[in-house]
């Protein structure tokens, strides 16, 4: 767990951009920060994308954001605006504020408390993700927002798990009292291109990635209101669209396709006995193919993004 450049650069977004109040911050887990180095280039590499953002920040400012704390992330978000942070964690052995296991239901001590829950890699590491992800839900005030900073693709092995775009665009929805602000993934270099992603309801199928480099995701979602999280159970939309093709009225009912006349349907039967088997394997074949794989970010489903430039984005998709 711990907020690097592209981190950094995530919550400038996520603070300039998108609105997002920091004052009473929790974040699952304590976050380090830079992995506690004390590079030279990288001050300066964080004082430039600051910049960028619009932030006024001297030398000073920078060496405090690196050197106090103890090499955690709670200078950072200070100075990006955060009053109180606190930090939720299952062990104490780097000083979390609160000791909670987040694979159990949260005390309500924590329900509604801040204006933002900040996940920076630790909830790949919780193995009851449902619960972890609703008690995250759950701590965040009406208006207030959840950010997250997850692996994707290429993260084998990591945690217990890596995580799709639609598992996001699925749980941040109206029905669960959210509404998915921002959806960005990127591979993890330095200077890494950003790219929005599109939701599938959006593109009427899965939104997919084939890449050898790893990629994380960056969440953003607002809190509109207080509901019963997960009542019903999220699934997954084409599953959802096959179910709702196979449970349809039958032929000539109200809102279907008007059934063929009787007559018409006895000669498309003949007509398929009469075309050779050859030629009903070739369009089998062709129908069957499967679809070439795009290698790397398809633009059909991502859209490069520069997050200093965006301004104020609409929500990108939620029900």
């Amino acid at each position: 767990m711990g907020i690097d450049i592209n981190g950094a650069r995530f919550l400038c977004y996520a603070t300039k951009a998108l609105g997002v109040n920091l004052a009473r911050t929790a974040t699952i887990g304590r976050q380090g920060f830079f992995s506690r180095r004390r590079d030279i280039s990288l001050r300066r590499e964080m004082k430039s994308m600051l910049e960028s953002f619009g932030y006024e920040v001297d030398d000073d400012q920078i060496e405090s954001i690196f050197d106090q704390n103890n090499g955690y992330a709670e200078n950072f978000l200070t100075y990006l605006g955060a009053k109180e942070v606190h930090s939720i964690d299952y062990s104490a052995y780097e000083g979390a504020s609160h000791l909670h296991d987040m694979n159990r239901e949260l005390p309500n001590r924590f329900k509604e408390q801040y204006t933002a829950v900040l996940d920076g890699g630790s909830l790949e590491h919780i193995f009851n993700f449902p619960v972890a992800i609703k008690n995250c839900m759950e701590m965040v005030r009406i208006g207030g927002h959840y950010l997250a900073i997850t692996p994707a693709n290429n993260f084998f092995g990591h945690g217990f798990y890596q995580f799709s775009p639609e598992l996001y665009f699925t749980v941040f929805s109206r029905e669960n009292g959210f509404e998915l602000i921002s959806l960005i993934a990127f591979e993890d270099r330095p200077k890494s291109v950003w790219y929005s992603v599109k939701s599938p309801r959006e593109v009427g199928g899965r939104v997919t990635l084939s890449n050898t480099v790893p990629v994380f995701l960056l969440v953003v979602a607002k809190k509109l209101a207080r509901t019963s999280i997960f009542e019903t159970t999220p699934q997954q939309s084409d599953y959802v669209s096959i179910w709702h093709e196979k449970s349809a009225p039958p032929d000539g009912a109200h809102g279907s396709v008007p059934a063929l006349p009787a007559e018409q349907r006895v000669l498309v039967k003949y007509a398929k006995k009469m075309v050779p088997a050859i030629i009903k394997k070739l369009v089998r074949a062709v129908i069957m193919r499967p679809k070439p794989t795009v290698v790397g970010f398809d633009p059909c489903f991502f859209q490069k993004l520069d997050p200093t430039r965006s301004g104020r984005r609409q929500a990108v998709g939620s029900d």
